[in-house]
């Protein structure tokens, strides 16, 4: 953290927070010969909002991370989500107790379409747990292909 954000940055929820992405995080996992999943993480402060709407054009889908302290900080983000009709699912990052799944879905107002999960996001199996979930979510609500025309 730096003294820029001081004042800035609401730490009310994470008195004990010392570190925080400075821009954006990227990595790219290799599924198979034809498929890639590239992803994009942003900060989640509100100064970082602007930034949102490049990550979102040309996205096919999203994963919004809950901390369960501050679940009111996720509204933005499925707001910005459903306004570009970008497919999501919600990651409930748990690190202790808090409130449970159903809690989080009626806070958020998420439909039941909206994936929602728990996971520990410094387990590397958790993450791709997350990612697995989205990626099936994504081959559920993809356009039909239409088969190519032939010409007579």
């Amino acid at each position: 953290m730096t003294q820029a954000s001081d004042g800035v940055d609401d730490l009310s929820a994470v008195r004990d927070k010392r570190t925080t992405t400075a821009a954006f995080d990227f990595g790219r996992i290799t599924i198979d010969d034809t498929r890639v999943l590239y992803l994009f993480g942003a900060p989640g402060q509100k100064r970082f909002w602007f930034l949102w709407e490049q990550i979102f054009t040309g996205s096919l889908g999203a994963v919004v991370l809950v901390d369960t302290d501050r679940v009111q900080d996720s509204w933005y983000a499925i707001d910005r989500l459903e306004h570009h009709h970008t497919p999501f699912v919600v990651a409930v990052n748990r690190f202790g107790p808090g409130p449970n799944l159903h809690d989080v879905r009626n806070a958020l107002d998420l439909s039941n379409d909206v994936p929602l999960l728990e996971c520990d996001a410094r387990r590397r199996e958790s993450s791709r747990d997350v990612l697995v979930t989205l990626v099936r979510h994504l081959f559920r609500h993809r356009p039909p292909v239409s088969a190519p025309e032939r010409s007579s």
